[in-house]
């Protein structure tokens, strides 16, 4: 008989030999599965996360929009409230221009003198480095994002951590473009030939920060999407077109006199370590994916972590021990399969079922009889 006790305390229950304590929780009282429903949240999040860096999911077209948005507002509030140090980055200018004539790769001011020169020609490089840098980087989110799901979530990891290395880069290097180098002798492209849509020179200065030059995301930017385009691309032609954008955009700044060429050997180092990152977050390049996004399915069916614990094993049920048969019973009459395997004949269950005739009225047992032999 069990003990009563009702204070709680473990109790011994005797059954059958069995020896078992349990506790008993006093009327009203609530189990502390608190802890342990955290735990299995955050392993259930944990295993969740994994399974979305193994296999990324289809983008959500409001968050992207959100997301792109309050990253560039953000880009813009820290580049363009970064502090004015006009000395700094006026010395900075002079050390990396004279680290260029040391190498010998001073060539921006020859390029500059050239272009402004050739009057159309530099018009439209000046409305190329004020418009076509968001509309190319817009338009291949927009694209790996309707066309290439699967890597979009990937990709965009690598571009945004190019504009953070960017955002440091504005922060603790400022730098004079070479349209603002002292004694340097370049020419504002855009102050003589008053083109509009440039935040760098004209009445937008004012609101921009003049001294973000190092890195070039110009460079940055367009070296992902030139990337992205050479990679994935299906015609020839789009993907010459893919790698020459870069190119192009290196004689934009440097012939308007934005940036130098160690700006955008810098901003292209951000892009190489922007989807550096991304392989070392998903365990594969950005363009590694699959091309369709993983079904929440495909997720699910995923390998679990390692870190989760295995199921035990269900160990087989033990047969139930045979019944001797008592010996006083009649034994059970044998099946028909066990009778044929005997050798006694068996006949199909359609004709023991037949009917076999009524002896007492005369009807014979088979209906042919009535008919006498067949001729």
């Amino acid at each position: 008989m069990a003990d009563y006790s009702p204070m709680g305390e473990p109790k011994q229950s005797h059954s059958s030999g069995a020896h078992t304590a349990s506790q008993v929780r006093p009327s009203g009282s609530v189990a502390p599965d608190g802890p342990a429903d955290g735990a299995a949240l955050s392993r259930t999040l944990l295993d969740r996360l994994r399974g979305h860096f193994r296999a990324p999911g289809r983008p959500r077209v409001w968050f992207e929009l959100v997301l792109i948005g309050v990253s560039y507002w953000v880009y813009s509030l820290i580049r363009n409230a970064v502090p004015t140090h006009e000395a700094a980055a006026e010395q900075n200018a002079h050390s990396v221009w004279s680290l260029e004539q040391h190498l010998g790769i001073d060539a921006e001011r020859a390029v500059n003198h050239w272009f402004n020169s050739v009057g159309w020609l530099i018009t439209g490089m000046n409305y190329y480095y004020a418009t076509l840098h968001f509309i190319m980087t817009i338009g291949v989110l927009v694209w790996l994002f309707r066309s290439h799901p699967g890597r979009y979530h990937a990709a965009r990891l690598a571009l945004m951590v190019t504009t953070c290395l960017a955002l440091l880069g504005y922060y603790f290097c400022p730098l004079a473009p070479p349209r603002l180098l002292a004694g340097g002798h370049f020419i504002d492209t855009v102050a003589v030939h008053h083109t509009w849509g440039s935040m760098a020179s004209g009445d937008m200065a004012s609101v921009s920060n003049q001294y973000a030059a190092m890195p070039s995301m110009h460079i940055g930017w367009s070296l992902f999407c030139g990337i992205t385009i050479a990679t994935l691309a299906r015609r020839r032609w789009v993907k010459v077109l893919g790698a020459l954008y870069p190119l192009a955009t290196l004689v934009v700044i440097v012939g308007t006199a934005n940036h130098y060429f160690l700006d955008a050997l810098a901003g292209a180092t951000c892009t190489f370590l922007g989807f550096l990152a991304s392989r070392l977050v998903y365990g594969r390049w950005a363009y590694a994916f699959p091309r369709r996004a993983a079904s929440a399915q495909a997720r699910a069916a995923e390998p679990a972590s390692d870190d989760a614990p295995a199921a035990e094993p269900v160990e087989p049920a033990e047969p139930a021990a045979a019944i001797p048969a008592d010996p006083r019973e009649p034994a059970p009459a044998e099946t028909a399969p066990a009778a044929e395997a005997a050798g006694a004949p068996g006949r199909p269950e359609a004709e023991a079922d037949a009917p076999r005739g009524n002896p007492l009225d005369g009807t014979p047992e088979h209906p042919t009889e009535l008919a006498g032999p067949v001729r």
